[in-house]
């Protein structure tokens, strides 16, 4: 049932894949990220997060936010840095380089997909890699993002292809090598395929007393209720109904929902039909009142006060672009 709530949020904050790079790098070699204001625009203009993620094919690496402890990484293995914070990718640790400027950006992805860039000196590669960013909505609520780590290493090196990994970097290679039609498409499909994998997996390492929504989504109770949610959004629901529906009485079940979640379930289902809301606003052509039925409310009057309420602004001016306060810059 988990998977399901899982699915709903990554479909609705439109996860999309873009901008790919292949990297040969020579020891000793240092690569800076480039500034997220620079970044975005070329992957998704109006989308307001940015994820960035290295996939380590060949030799061996180490990543690092700025001023973070350096990870090492091998061959099979992925960093993703889930908020695009500035970081750096480095044959040793502690080294730093020059950021990336919008000229170097632009002349850099001239060519065609999938975009090639060589670091350190002109011997033979010491290690390869490939890059890339994935963008999705974070406002008005994503409850993924706000319970990822800022670093994720995930990777099995020495199950090699027989990995679900191992998989997406052979795959990732050969269509980076053929270059035949679609491969664009391709391989921005294979870099979201990647980033659920490595959800899953930080998923399956949470101890037992994490808390968060991801932590819910494990939980059988919870997580049974999330996917109740999401799976009827616009349905009537009250904690009664749902403490009933996952099998558990209405006392339990609202602290064990809240205790995991840190909101109670009405508060999370109101902000979940908002995202809904929000995401039809901004990529349709649906009036406010058919949004407004879609997702439980029984007047445009209601649902419009219900939405400036949370979001600051009227769902007529969220349509054209009006944001209540800077978009998210995780």
């Amino acid at each position: 049932m988990a998977a399901d709530a899982l699915s709903d949020v990554l479909r609705t904050v439109r996860l999309t894949g873009a901008v790919f790079f292949e990297v040969a790098a020579t020891e000793p070699w240092v690569a800076e990220s480039a500034p997220r204001d620079i970044i975005l625009p070329k992957v998704l203009p109006d989308a307001d997060h940015l994820i960035a993620y290295h996939v380590v094919t060949m030799g061996r690496c180490f990543g690092s936010l700025i001023g973070g402890p350096p990870i090492a990484l091998e061959a099979g293995e992925v960093i993703v840095f889930t908020h695009g914070d500035p970081h750096v990718m480095a044959s040793s640790p502690g080294m730093r380089a020059e950021t990336p400027t919008r000229g170097a950006l632009e002349a850099a992805t001239a060519g065609e997909l999938p975009f090639t860039m060589s670091y350190g000196g002109n011997g033979a590669p010491s290690a390869k890699l490939v890059c890339g960013y994935l963008a999705c909505d974070a406002r008005p609520f994503n409850p993924l993002l706000e319970n990822l780590p800022r670093v994720i290493k995930a990777g099995a090196p020495r199950a090699g292809d027989a990995s679900w990994l191992g998989q997406f970097i052979r795959l990732a290679v050969m269509e980076s090598a053929e270059r035949r039609t679609g491969s664009e498409s391709v391989l921005a499909k294979l870099s979201e395929l990647m980033f659920i994998e490595v959800v899953r997996q930080h998923l399956e390492s949470l101890p037992p007393e994490q808390a968060g929504w991801l932590a819910g989504l494990r939980d059988p109770f919870v997580g049974k209720a999330l996917s109740l949610m999401h799976a009827k959004a616009a349905r009537d629901w009250t904690i009664e109904e749902l403490a009933t529906q996952v099998g558990q009485s209405r006392s339990l079940f609202a602290k064990r929902f809240t205790d995991l979640l840190g909101m109670p379930p009405m508060h999370y289902l109101a902000q979940w039909r908002m995202q809904i809301a929000s995401e039809r606003l901004g990529s349709g052509n649906a009036n406010v009142a058919t949004i407004a039925a879609e997702i439980g409310y029984e007047s445009e009057a209601a649902f419009s006060r219900a939405f400036k309420k949370l979001m600051g602004v009227p769902p007529s001016d969220w349509r054209r672009g009006v944001r209540s306060g800077p978009a998210d810059g995780g």
